[in-house]
């Protein structure tokens, strides 16, 4: 990889000297880069590059392993120009998560939390999960934890689950664990919704037979007002016309002596 020596920082042209430090991969690739650069973006750089080297004419060198060369290099891109394509994210945004969390780099590791929440799916839903929990990303945490739940069924059949049933239990356990709490919260939160519309029923219920007994609606008012057979229907007459036609089954029931018919129960 080349890295362009002239940068543009707020418009204003900077050349850059020579490189004087060598990022080397795990297949053997060497990424030249700048001290300057690499401490001013990420305190981990700058902290290995401060520790004092073995020889002073020896070149400045630092091991980046276990990430494919291609995504350290598109990493260390965005060191120098904070930028990231859509096509990259698309390939290395779980190898730059991981390299953004390791080498304290916010910037990229936010981008990274959000490219790869919109890249969520049921195949890689796991993966993404066991590095957001090793990557400190509670935010995607979340989101791959809800996509579980929500497609637990076809997650299930995924590559990644089963090596997730196979190596990490715990992570399993906390899956399940979480898909539970998630059942009794809709749980709580369907029936809070029902109680709420029972209770409004009730509300408008009593506002309609306080309308019913003081002034009286379409058939069935109080004993000493004269129900006007011309009136128009009040705003609430659906339930308003429930309640007459049970008030007029109630005067008019026979069986309510011996405690009233199902109706009469009501």
């Amino acid at each position: 990889m080349q890295i362009n020596t002239q940068t543009n920082f707020h418009n204003t042209t900077r050349v850059l000297p020579d490189y004087d430090v060598f990022i080397h991969t795990s297949d053997g690739t060497r990424i030249p880069a700048h001290t300057s650069i690499l401490a001013s973006v990420s305190p981990v750089f700058e902290n290995i590059l401060e520790q004092p080297r073995k020889q002073r004419s020896s070149e400045r060198i630092i091991k980046i392993n276990g990430v494919p060369s291609t995504a350290v290099t598109v990493f260390i891109s965005f060191l120098y120009s904070s930028r990231c394509t859509e096509d990259e994210m698309d390939k290395y945004g779980i190898h730059l998560l991981a390299l953004s969390h390791v080498y304290n780099v916010p910037q990229l590791k936010q981008k990274c939390i959000k490219g790869l929440v919109q890249r969520l799916t049921v195949e890689n839903v796991v993966d993404v999960l066991q590095l957001a929990r090793l990557c400190d990303a509670p935010d995607l945490r979340l989101r791959c934890m809800k996509l579980l739940a929500n497609h637990f069924n076809a997650v299930q059949k995924s590559e990644g689950w089963k090596f997730l049933t196979k190596h990490d239990p715990w992570l399993e356990l906390d899956i399940l664990h979480f898909m539970d709490e998630s059942e009794t919260r809709r749980e709580k939160l369907r029936k809070h919704r029902e109680e709420q519309g029972l209770y409004a029923e009730l509300s408008e219920a009593m506002e309609c037979l306080e309308h019913i007994c003081t002034e009286g609606c379409t058939d069935v008012g109080p004993y000493h007002v004269e129900v006007d057979r011309e009136r128009k229907p009040c705003s609430k007459f659906s339930t308003c016309q429930g309640l007459q036609l049970l008030i007029r089954h109630f005067a008019t029931c026979k069986r309510r002596v011996k405690g009233g018919c199902w109706r009469c129960k009501r």
